[in-house]
């Protein structure tokens, strides 16, 4: 609809309504054209003649017409009808019909129930249409009145027997004030009965077995029984060692036998592969009597044209009786082919099964009986002694095989242990060498104990002994003292758990003790304390109790410091050492006394290796092998932070200095690391590491030339001091105090 404008189309004239309008539908207002046509308009007329008044007043509107309140109902009716057969073996045949009746314009629909391979025209037999009555009544049509259960319209000459109604039918006559009367039974069809008479088999289908059943519920479940055979008896004969597994999914069984180590490589035997096994064997059952039906072929022999089809006739087949779960139990005799078998246990699932299904309890497992020529009892291969050269493991392997392997790696150890990107898991102890030579006693020691094999390697590190600063013992498994050598058992090795601050060791005929250790040490062992008791807290307080609770007042009369009104109470380590010497004595070790003194210090530690000396070492280190990778190493840490944020966690960089080569070793590469600068969330400035490493910016005064890789620790290097110890912590752990009141009460009362 368009308006004529009040201003001239002429630029600066014409203005847009739509400027700040925020919604843009159009109103719902009808508007009317003329007579009975209207449309959607956004601003109506406001005539005389655009609106009018009601034609009715309130409530004398006429009522709805019929075909708009009956819309879409119509009345169901069940029926039949007879077809003649002139040329059948049947006279005739019944086929059953729905009559509709649409109640909003008197029209009827006559449609049959599709019947599979009738052979018939189905569906629809009559269209929707308004259907006359028959002959003599004319022009009238049929009505709900005629239509009722027991009724037969003829509708177009054929006559039609209605037979029931749905629920709505039923109950639109009855408020209708038409009586519907019951449901009539249906006639029986002959032609039909014939069909299905010829089509049903002679001899019915068996009926379904539940195996697929049995298959979705028990699949992959086996039942484990434990037995044994005795065949004793005869010669050569011995006590079989027998698992009979039963597959729940289909009672098959099957029976293997455990065959000792000695008989060969092979240690499992099959004795009866997996099928149903009779309880009373007499003959081979034929072929094909196990199986669940069976086909013939109909067409002939060639491969290509044959047809087969399932044979239904009766067969013959064995009716033999097979061992269920029911005939499963302990000390029961199976009769397996002949051999005597006679169970003995169950495995945790089967005593479960049978608790829930049988209700059973008691599975106490019987004895297996042992035999003089039982070959299981026979001791195991025969390893010839050690002979001493080369190591146990490689002369084992030796004897093992025919063509020498090297010894296997544990790979649980190894992924445990060794594969660690931020810690090499090696122990240092420093020990001293006690010998009779006067030269041995001011010889100093750093024991590397390696936790992936337990091995150990012996470094020197003395200044003034006036021997070379390198390796004394390479690294190697150790034998414990007072061991024969030469003999088929493996011998006991040192473990990492026979290394601690004070222990007395005999390592390749040298005697050592251990005096002190480094800080990853200490901190390892306290982390794994259940593999290191020395270093557990916990075992530790609970044995001094057990020496201080009878003298608990005399201790805390002799040895407790004098109190500060500004620091708590202080006891030195060397106070404290006395002291567990002298209530505790040998039962407590120099490492336990130090695991007391760390775990309650007041003391932080010293640094004991500054950024400078470290950077020289490096440099010392870099300077030696020619190691000219800055660019690669500057390249490599921009490809691994896209953000360019300057900063990569440690692992990381370890990864990145181990892919360009860097010639420097493990301890030092992450002794290096510890020493740049770091941000917030512990992740290292690179750019602070590539100036580290820069031989040509900021260069350090050069070092002695020493052999890093041999000088991992040296005496110099301390743990961390633990000197002064919280005095009150420690009594508070202690707790016998409390025990103590409790005894004083107690004698009181008494």
């Amino acid at each position: 609809m368009f308006q004529t404008p009040k201003f001239p189309c002429l630029p600066g004239f014409n203005f847009d309504h739509n400027i700040g309008r925020t919604k843009f539908n159009r109103s719902q207002q009808f508007d009317r054209v003329h007579d009975d046509v209207y449309y959607l308009a956004d601003k109506p007329k406001l005539d005389t003649f655009s609106r009018y008044p009601a034609t009715y007043a309130w409530g004398e509107e006429p009522p709805a017409p019929t075909w708009l309140t009956l819309d879409g109902q119509r009345l169901k009716f069940k029926a039949y009808f007879q077809d003649s057969i002139h040329e059948g073996r049947e006279p005739y045949r019944v086929r059953f019909v729905d009559i509709s009746f649409f109640l909003e314009d008197g029209t009827m629909k006559v449609s049959e129930r599709p019947i599979e391979n009738s052979g018939l025209e189905q569906g629809i037999l009559v269209k929707r249409q308004r259907i006359p009555l028959p002959d003599p009544v004319k022009y009238r049509y049929y009505d709900i009145l005629d239509l009722n259960v027991g009724g037969e319209p003829k509708i177009f000459g054929r006559v039609y027997k209605i037979i029931d109604c749905d629920k709505f039918t039923r109950h639109f006559l009855n408020r209708m004030g038409i009586a519907v009367p019951d449901p009539i039974d249906s006639p029986d069809d002959p032609e039909r009965e014939r069909i299905e008479r010829e089509k049903a088999p002679k001899t019915p289908m068996p009926k379904k077995d539940p195996p697929l059943k049995n298959f979705l519920r028990y699949d992959k479940k086996i039942l484990r029984f434990y037995g044994y055979w005795d065949d004793s008896e005869r010669d050569f004969g011995y006590v079989h060692d027998l698992e009979i597994l039963y597959h729940l999914a289909d009672d098959t069984m099957e029976v293997v036998e455990n065959v000792p180590v000695a008989c060969g490589p092979k240690e499992r035997s099959l004795i009866v592969k997996k099928m149903k096994i009779p309880k009373f064997f007499t003959e081979m059952e034929p072929i094909g009597s196990s199986e669940p039906k069976t086909l013939l072929n109909v067409v002939g022999e060639n491969v290509k044209r044959a047809y087969y089809i399932t044979d239904h006739s009766p067969c013959h087949k064995a009716s033999t009786d097979c061992y269920r779960d029911c005939d499963l139990t302990i000390g029961a005799q199976l009769n397996i082919f002949g051999r005597k078998v006679i169970i003995t246990d169950l495995d945790p699932f089967t005593k479960e099964y049978y608790r829930k299904k049988y209700g059973l309890d008691d599975f106490t497992p019987l004895d297996r009986p042992d035999r003089p020529n039982d070959k299981s009892s026979r001791s195991g291969r025969y390893i010839p002694p050690y002979n001493g050269h080369g190591s146990y493991e490689d002369s084992l392997s030796n004897c093992l095989h025919m063509v020498p392997k090297r010894p296997k790696v544990p790979t649980d150890k190894f992924f445990q242990y060794e594969n660690q990107w931020n810690d090499n898991r090696v122990l240092r102890y420093g020990a001293k060498m006690i010998s009779d030579i006067p030269e041995n006693k001011d010889r100093f020691f750093v024991l590397n104990v390696y936790l992936f094999d337990g091995t150990i390697a012996i470094v020197e590190a003395s200044k003034d002994s006036g021997h070379t600063k390198s390796l004394f013992q390479k690294r190697m498994l150790m034998m414990k003292p007072g061991q024969d050598v030469f003999v088929s058992e493996r011998p006991n090795y040192y473990g990492p758990s026979d290394f601690y601050v004070g222990a007395n060791l005999v390592l390749n005929g040298f005697r050592f003790v251990i005096e002190t250790a480094d800080e990853y040490t200490f901190n390892y062992m306290e982390q794994h304390y259940n593999e290191f008791p020395k270093a557990d807290v916990k075992m530790i307080l609970n044995k001094i109790r057990k020496y201080l609770k009878p003298v608990y007042r005399e201790f805390l009369n002799e040895y407790t410091p004098l109190k500060s009104d500004d620091l708590p109470p202080i006891i030195r380590l060397s106070c404290l050492r006395e002291a567990m010497r002298r209530y505790v004595g040998d039962s407590i070790t120099e490492h336990e006394t130090i695991t007391l003194a760390r775990h309650y210090s007041k003391c932080e530690r010293k640094e004991l290796y500054p950024r400078e000396r470290v950077r020289a070492m490096v440099h010392m280190e870099l300077l030696r092998y020619g190691f000219n990778q800055l660019e690669r190493l500057e390249e490599d840490c921009h490809a691994w932070d896209r953000d360019r944020t300057g900063h990569l966690d440690r692992h990381q960089l370890y990864t990145i200095l181990r892919a360009i080569r860097i010639p420097l070793s493990v301890e030092l590469i992450h002794l290096m690391l510890e020493r740049l600068n770091k941000d917030e969330q512990g992740r290292i400035d690179y750019n602070d590491l590539i100036k580290f490493i820069n031989l040509h910016v900021n260069p350090v005064t050069p070092l002695i030339p020493m052999n890093v890789k041999a000088l991992y620790w040296t005496p110099e290097e301390k743990p961390k001091n633990c000197e002064e110890i919280d005095w009150s912590l420690f009594l508070k752990d202690l707790d016998l105090e409390e025990e103590l009141d409790k005894a004083a009460l107690q004698t009181q009362n008494q």
